[in-house]
């Protein structure tokens, strides 16, 4: 009786672990027709070039930093270096976003994070010894050094906004100003306002129905589902033609998506404490940036590092996500080209 009972559970268990995944899988949003018509339109498409500027390898310990230096084709006003989010890769900003400030005279520098892209390691990721936001803190001064970069504007959107705190804190004399995009000083401060529960699952569904088995397109489905998912309450159109097309680029024409990476980004994430007493001793100009309806870094985790950072000024964000929406883009780019430049005038004699 007690081996039919086991030999009943045993069946039953993977079942039910099947009907949690799929009614898991349920919660995420949908793709309309209109966008998987667009998706399998840019599947048959001639694949856009997206890689136009000059790239190269930073050396940063075991690591090997891709970059890539976007130049606009005038006089340089200025070098801005991006640090993009929790598993993402350099191709993860927006296009419009980057054109948005190279058409406005400055450089551009985007980069791979360990771990994604064409960034390689000679070491193996162990949790033991797992690399620290501290770490990837060097890797962008590694990119510096090789492009020999004395000052830069430092932008960083959530986990990169982390790392650019650390940056500022360890290296305040390669900043000409600091912008933080929808981050955190303490992404563990459970005083501010809660995250949304549903986010972590709607992710896993999402890279369990359409990441994990679905093949080149699948991908391609995952990331608008993702961004959907990112957007939360927010509203507006996404651009699933270039969405798409940046996914098929990194498959086809770079070292694809490790989805193992974002595990990895974690746990630099956890292994951090409060950076909220060295920011506050911080007098370097800084642009808050964020979105009143993030859904994974609330709002008042940028209220907060506003109000910690003295020389700071803010921009919260109607109807945007934990994202760059794309109605959005012009005006955040609009306030960040303003602030590079007040911020030049003032270190002029």
């Amino acid at each position: 009786m007690l081996r039919q009972k086991h030999s009943i559970s045993g069946r039953i268990l993977p079942l039910l672990v099947v009907v949690l995944l799929l009614s898991s899988c349920a919660s995420i949003p949908k793709l309309a027709k209109q966008d998987i018509n667009i998706i399998n339109n840019v599947m048959k498409a001639p694949l856009p070039e997206i890689i136009r500027g000059e790239t190269g390898l930073a050396k940063s310990g075991t690591h090997a930093i891709w970059y890539e230096r976007i130049k606009p084709e005038n006089d340089i006003k200025g070098s801005i270096l991006l640090i993009m989010g929790h598993g993402n890769d350099a191709l993860s900003w927006p296009p419009k976003f980057i054109s948005g400030l190279v058409n406005n005279g400055y450089e551009v520098i985007r980069f791979d994070h360990r771990g994604t892209g064409l960034s390689t390691t000679t070491e193996k990721w162990k949790k033991k010894n797992a690399y620290s936001l501290t770490d990837m803190s060097e890797d962008v001064i590694s990119i510096m050094r090789t492009l020999n970069l004395k000052k830069v504007h430092l932008v960083g959107v959530s986990m990169g906004g982390m790392i650019a705190q650390l940056v500022a804190i360890h290296h305040p004399v390669k900043l000409e100003s600091l912008t933080l995009i929808m981050t955190t000083g303490d992404s563990l401060n459970d005083e501010l306002t809660a995250r949304s529960n549903d986010l972590l699952p709607q992710m896993i569904s999402a890279v369990l129905k359409h990441g994990a088995f679905g093949g080149k397109k699948g991908k391609m489905k995952l990331q608008v589902v993702q961004r959907k998912i990112l957007m939360g309450e927010a509203t507006g159109k996404i651009d699933v033609e270039e969405i798409a097309e940046t996914s098929r680029y990194n498959q086809e024409k770079r070292d694809g998506y490790h989805f193992i990476t974002a595990r990895h980004h974690q746990q630099a994430i956890l292994l951090s404490s409060s950076r909220y007493e060295e920011l506050g001793k911080l007098n370097m100009p800084t642009l808050v940036i964020h979105g009143k309806q993030d859904p994974v870094i609330p709002i008042a985790h940028g209220e907060q590092l506003a109000t910690t950072i003295s020389n700071s000024e803010s921009y919260w964000v109607d109807n945007m996500g934990h994202d760059l929406p794309d109605a959005a883009i012009p005006e955040i780019c609009r306030r960040m080209i303003g602030f590079f430049k007040k911020t030049s005038k003032k270190k002029k004699p």
